[in-house]
């Protein structure tokens, strides 16, 4: 082999890791792409090219490596490597990778799996065959380093994926061994994978909320038991603990088991303690004196154009409706209230089991589902089709995520056996007048009929809704009239205020109202700030008007310092 062959041979490896050096980071600005594609076309390629086309005068081997230090220069000084070029993430993208080949395919599934390889902006592979080659053996490595930082960060890696890295690995060795890669210790790099992930299948995704709250104003009257006050509330230090597992048997697929605990119990700000009024309750005030139970136990899959739930614990109506709210709907880093969390006046009813399809692409979707309250109790009255229960459908349209708008309705029924709840109509967020529109032992049925839309202009997102519903009794003995519950809501949030992943906003509107004296009104306003991207604190709060629709009631306020750990 000639010298300038092994010089070039040495010098490959340097362009060609330097070029995936880039690939490893975020996706730049057009305007990083347009200087590099300029960089790259006007010295680089275009003078390899001229060398290329003009065979008679052969340029010599000083002037090939000054051609290769003049690139590799230009790219330092240009600040590539600090601005990394806009990239493609798919193969399919790379028109220089046979599509027939076995490798293509292997790579594709990886690719787009864990995003570990990338290429140029004109989407090609650059130089002759074996620099096509060895920049697909650049990527295969870096598809490597990166599932070992996943199986690190405690995320599975499938077994056949391990399996096509290496054979992989050894369809490219020769070219990973000129890369440098450590292809002789593969087998205990694969061990450790094997050893160290929590599973082929499932990953385990926790959420810890640490909270402190406090209301100020008096008790409002028509809670449990109705009576007015003084400010009965003392400051709480609470919390609620979630760990997801979340299981994909298809890649395509997930199957969530969910343990939860928290400490709320009957301690929470709502009609029957502190406060008098559900309207002041905290959008995650789960569980009980931190008992784990299995909170969700549910399993989507999608075939085709159609996508599946069933579940037979915790598959609630905004588990598969979209909701309309897409920053504040998350109950751990979203809104501080229920109230603002979504329309309650929809996605409060009878839920835990049962089943729901959703039909439709990115533009257009319709989603029907039915859900059982008491699915798993055998008794008269109860079980997945005589107990409490909801059904429904929504249709909805979506223009690249700039705008969202669905329209959905939902029958209930609700046999309402228990005398003692504050939860009726809509899970415990409004007044009982509401909750419960003839009494709390009355069976009752609800047709249900919302509206929700949002848009995202820059960095500011708007959210809106509105929802009736038409009430009737099912008791046999007693003729109680209909009754009419309506409700609406609208926020803004400022999304990655000063930072990214912090979130600004300020909503209000009127909690679900039957045909009372008065009106409430709630007004909220937070800003979650992200001290790392797995922790999050978030001061706010919130003041509920005439709660209870009772304008004889004094508006109740609600302060609240919540910390939300992710992992």
């Amino acid at each position: 082999m000639s010298k300038l062959a092994k010089n070039l041979l040495k010098a490959a490896p340097i362009v060609l890791g330097a070029s995936f050096l880039a690939g490893q980071s975020a996706i730049a600005a057009p305007s990083d792409a347009e200087k590099i594609k300029k960089t790259e076309n006007a010295s680089f390629t275009q003078d390899l090219l001229l060398a290329q086309a003009a065979p008679q005068t052969p340029a010599t081997e000083a002037e090939v490596l000054n051609q290769i230090n003049r690139y590799n220069t230009k790219r330092f000084d240009s600040g590539i490597y600090n601005n990394p070029m806009s990239q493609v993430t798919s193969v399919n993208q790379l028109r220089d990778v046979e599509p027939t080949a076995w490798a293509f395919e292997a790579l594709r599934s990886l690719v787009e799996r864990y995003g570990c390889i990338v290429g140029y902006p004109d989407r090609t592979f650059r130089g002759n065959r074996a620099l096509s080659r060895w920049e697909f053996a650049a990527g295969l490595n870096a598809c490597m380093n990166v599932m070992e930082r996943l199986i690190q960060d405690g995320v599975g890696v499938l077994r056949e994926d391990i399996d096509k890295l290496k054979r992989l690995a050894q369809e490219f060795e020769s070219e990973l061994a000129a890369l440098g890669a450590r292809v002789d210790n593969l087998e205990q790099r694969v061990a450790f994978l094997e050893d160290h992930q929590f599973s082929t299948t499932t990953k385990l995704k926790g959420e810890v909320i640490f909270s402190i709250a406090d209301t100020f104003g008096d008790r409002a009257s028509g809670g449990i038991p109705d009576q007015g006050g003084g400010d009965e509330t003392q400051t709480v230090f609470q919390d609620r603990v979630r760990l997801n597992f979340e299981t994909s048997f298809t890649g395509k697929d997930l199957l969530r088991t969910r343990l939860q605990a928290g400490n709320f119990g009957g301690n929470q700000f709502n009609a029957r303690s502190g406060t008098g009024t559900n309207m002041t309750r905290l959008a995650y005030d789960d569980g009980t004196d931190n008992d784990v139970t299995i909170d969700d136990l549910w399993y989507r899959t999608g075939i085709g154009p159609v996508t599946l739930w069933v579940g037979t614990s915790g598959l609630n109506l905004d588990d598969v409706f979209d909701t309309g709210n897409p920053y504040l709907s998350d109950s751990g880093i979203g809104a501080l209230s229920r109230g603002q969390r979504y329309n309650n006046l929809l996605y409060r009813g009878p839920s835990g089991a049962g089943g729901a399809l959703k039909f439709g692409n990115d533009f257009i979707s319709v989603t029907a589902a039915y859900l059982a309250g008491e699915a798993a109790n055998p008794v008269e009255g109860a079980g997945l089709f005589n107990g409490d229960y909801s059904a429904g459908a929504q249709i909805g349209f979506n223009y690249k995520d700039y705008f969202k708008i669905a329209a959905t309705y939902i029958h209930t029924y609700q046999e309402n056996t228990n005398p003692n709840s504050v939860s009726g109509l809509f899970g415990g967020v409004s007044s009982l007048n509401a909750e419960f529109p003839f009494d709390t032992t009355t069976p009752m049925t609800a047709d249900r009929y919302g509206l929700q839309a949002s848009t995202r202009i820059a960095f500011v997102n708007l959210a809106a809704w509105g929802g009736f519903a038409q009430v009737q009794s099912q008791d046999k003995d007693i003729n109680f009239n209909d009754q009419d519950v309506w409700t609406w809501n609208v926020n803004a949030s400022l999304v990655d205020l000063l930072v990214e992943g912090s979130l600004f906003w300020v909503g209000g509107g009127m909690p679900p109202k039957a045909n009372e004296g008065g009106t409430s009104y709630m007004v909220e306003t937070g800003f979650r700030i992200p001290v790392t991207k797995n922790i999050f604190v978030t001061p706010g709060g919130y003041v509920v008007f005439n709660p209870n629709n009772d304008g004889s009631n004094d508006a109740i306020y609600v302060g609240v310092l919540r910390t939300t750990f992710k992992f």
